[in-house]
């Protein structure tokens, strides 16, 4: 069992640094194209705290990339709720996202209409399988005082 999850362990190794080499390739930063992406796919606007769940980021890091995108005319930012914030794409964010992250999802999508249905059903149904687990047998580490 130790084997299967040095190679699994070793498999996202590899994908987190083909990502980020496609990132560096666009000309953005992991954390930058990790955003466009999220609000390509969650289709923006984005609620901000959405965003930083779904992006796998730290707050300081989403809302540093936030500013720099806000300063440069990618994205704009608005009020909802009491408390909230939703994130918008400008029409210049929205050719950023053509041009990078939209490409990449569909060099995704192709590579995976590759594979025959049953492979990509099992895929999907494991990964989410290994999430549901992992956030389970983890919980107590997040029930500790540390």
């Amino acid at each position: 069992m130790k084997d299967i999850l040095r190679r699994i362990s070793l498999i996202y190794g590899e994908t987190d640094a083909l990502y980020h080499d496609i990132a560096m390739r666009l000309g953005l930063s992991d954390s930058a194209f990790r955003i466009l992406y999220t609000l390509m796919i969650y289709e923006a606007p984005c609620p901000l705290a959405t965003l930083r769940r779904l992006c796998g980021l730290s707050k300081q890091t989403v809302n540093s990339a936030i500013r720099k995108f806000e300063q440069e005319g990618v994205l704009y930012l608005t009020a909802s709720g009491a408390r909230g914030k939703d994130v918008h794409l400008t029409d210049a964010g929205q050719q950023l996202v053509e041009r990078t992250a939209r490409r990449v999802f569909a060099m995704e999508n192709a590579m995976l209409d590759s594979w025959p249905k049953e492979d990509l059903q099992q895929y999907y149904a494991l990964s989410e399988r290994y999430l549901r687990d992992l956030a389970a047998f983890t919980k107590p580490l997040f029930e500790e005082d540390v």
